[in-house]
């Protein structure tokens, strides 16, 4: 399972590094709401919601949808923009305004994408067109709570009044906390932005996307660039272009907007945030490698000391053949070690490759 872009044709001067202020509150705002996902800003988080005004706090709840669970397209507007080819706004103010300038159509279709299950990379027409649709937007939305389904049917009846309540509520959280927090972070992310850019310059795209995580790669020979993700989508540059973003609150999420007619873009965390997480495959074997109870059994002695597949043969009974078999698994794995004393190879169990395995799972189920 991935997520592709196909930039066939796509010159380096239409791609772009480039941090974006309204993306990186919407991460300030998920990270607010799912601390879970983000320990290492617990504290920031702790601070923030406690100085939080109780009305802004409600506020928030109406529409934490766009947020919470995923990462709207509402918070990149520049890509829905006519033309393909629109940068991120270098303050909140602009590309607030490039907000403004999305239709109707457009906002509600971002907005409702997650909580109402709409097609996503194909062109479809929306729950503004669709009566059945829109029928099957509100249901979707009340199986999430009253809440939801109240803001929905708004969204649905009033769009421009949804859509500037929505503006003045970002407009609220620059003032009660994330101007302060930009101003932190922004300087990380235009040395990034520079830095990447500059590999794209010396290096060419397939060493900056190599940059970015180890979940990103490009095919040159087919102009495919490929995104290690748990889902499937598809995206064109066509005439438009491409667009990096990074972020330093949302790590560990790797955001691809692959949205049918919308610019392509990748948001990224900036260098420094965290080591690399496996690959969906690698992390799928692991997983399906420990599954078996004789493996198991062969990680309990392993984990103790180093033994030999003849040693791990007699203890549970097999013949070395079968031992040597699972333990081709658990190599293959990466899960453990094989050291060689003269004629006999000792296997180890890797206790830090099996240590970091939740935080692994975590990792690849979130990117």
């Amino acid at each position: 399972m991935s997520v592709t872009i196909d930039i066939t044709g796509l010159p380096l001067e239409r791609v772009h590094v480039m941090p974006s202020p309204l993306a990186e509150l919407g991460m300030a705002l998920h990270a607010l709401s799912e601390p879970g996902h983000h320990p290492e800003l617990r504290g920031w988080a702790t601070a923030v919601s406690s100085r939080l005004d109780p009305c802004l706090a409600d506020r928030l709840c109406e529409a934490d949808f766009l947020w919470r669970t995923t990462f709207s397209d509402v918070f990149a507007p520049f890509a829905g923009l006519s033309g393909g080819r629109a940068l991120p706004g270098a303050t909140l103010a602009e590309e607030l305004d490039q907000l403004d300038k999305l239709t109707d159509e457009q906002f509600v279709n971002a907005a409702l994408e997650f909580t109402c299950q709409l097609r996503y990379d194909v062109r479809e027409p929306g729950p503004l067109d669709d009566p059945e649709l829109r029928r099957r937007s509100l249901e979707l939305a009340a199986a999430r709570g009253a809440v939801q389904e109240r803001f929905t049917r708004r969204l649905l009846t009033e769009p421009p009044a949804v859509r500037a309540w929505f503006r003045q509520l970002l407009l609220d959280c620059d003032d009660a906390f994330f101007a302060d927090t930009w101003a932190r972070v922004q300087p990380q992310l235009a040395a990034d932005a520079r830095h990447k850019t500059e590999l794209l310059r010396r290096k060419g795209l397939g060493e900056a996307l190599a940059s970015l995580s180890g979940a990103v790669s490009l095919d040159e020979e087919s102009a495919l660039i490929t995104i290690d993700k748990l889902l499937v989508g598809r995206a064109v540059t066509g005439d438009g272009g491409l667009v990096l973003v990074p972020t330093s609150l949302g790590w560990p999420h790797l955001m691809v907007l692959h949205r049918y007619g919308w610019q392509p873009s990748i948001t990224y965390p900036a260098s420094g945030s965290r080591p690399q997480a496996p690959s969906v495959e690698q992390l799928t074997r692991r997983m399906e490698a420990l599954a078996h109870p004789v493996r198991m059994r062969l990680c309990r002695h392993l984990a103790r000391a180093p033994h030999t597949t003849s040693e791990l043969a007699d203890a549970h009974g097999m013949t070395a053949p079968e031992i040597s078999r699972h333990l081709t698994v658990l190599k293959k794995a990466g899960l453990i070690t094989g050291c060689r004393r003269g004629r006999y190879v000792q296997h180890q169990l890797d206790l830090a490759a099996v240590a970091r395995l939740g935080s692994d799972f975590i990792e690849g189920v979130l990117r």
